[in-house]
């Protein structure tokens, strides 16, 4: 068996699926953002959260589910900026895992990457990283979303969390500590470690919260980060990664 990549092709075919991995992994893993609800601590992915409100019916109180679980339909998602998030991130992650596979097939088959058809990866590397991208913008328009404000402080908005971090300032703003009460809508969470894999209902009940704060979490970096490697990179590396054809004569 030959390679039909050469020696920067074995790069860009290494690079880009530990770019996709990356994107990959952050995009499925609840930690795009912390906080805290309850005392307990809080994260959310773009369709997966960790820890939820569910009423003890033999305490009569209200608990947190400290377990991680995706919502048991698209609508569930708290806001829609974050449905269409998931789709067009998962998409970009789709096209990046799809180029990088290829890539290293490449490594072991020949005839497979010719010089156009690099190109032709590297432009779907460049589409499906500014999906990523395009994901990764829309994420903080659902922080208004009333789930995101209970975790944080009742305080977060549209690129702002509960301690005014906001991601396109990229400054801080230091904010007092308080208590509040909220009235928690019935949702519906489908958790991953439920052995019958039903759903769990939360009755309307007054939670009260905690002071807490929310920041961005290591998985939206690390989506993002393989998103901007790929684009920055990869692109440019698919275009001198497949081999010349030889031309025979005839």
């Amino acid at each position: 068996m030959g390679s039909s990549l050469t020696c920067a092709g074995v790069v860009w075919a290494l690079l880009s699926f530990l770019c996709a991995a990356a994107s990959c992994v952050g995009f499925f893993m609840p930690y795009w953002l912390l906080g805290s609800q309850m005392g307990k601590p809080v994260s959310f992915g773009t369709f997966r959260r960790c820890s939820y409100p569910v009423r003890d019916e033999v305490h009569q109180a209200t608990v947190m589910l400290e377990q991680c679980g995706r919502y048991a339909s698209f609508q569930g998602i708290p806001s829609l900026e974050w449905r269409i998030c998931t789709v067009v991130t998962g998409v970009g992650c789709g096209l990046l895992l799809l180029v990088s596979l290829t890539a290293l097939m490449g490594c072991c088959v020949s005839d497979l990457i010719s010089r156009t058809i690099g190109r032709v990866a590297g432009g779907i590397q460049f589409v499906g990283a500014l999906l990523i991208g395009s994901g990764c913008a829309l994420y903080p328009l659902g922080w208004d979303s009333e789930e995101v404000r209970q975790t944080c402080s009742n305080r977060s908005n549209q690129f702002e969390l509960g301690t005014g971090q906001t991601s396109t300032h990229s400054h801080i703003h230091t904010t007092s500590s308080y208590s509040s009460h909220m009235l928690i809508s019935k949702q519906v969470i489908h958790f991953d470690h439920s052995s019958d894999f039903n759903s769990l209902f939360v009755s309307p009940v007054c939670v009260c919260l905690y002071p807490g704060s929310c920041e961005i979490g290591w998985a939206f970096y690390c989506t993002g980060a393989g998103a901007a490697a790929a684009m920055m990179l990869c692109t440019w590396m698919a275009c001198f990664a497949g081999k010349r054809r030889k031309q025979y004569p005839y």
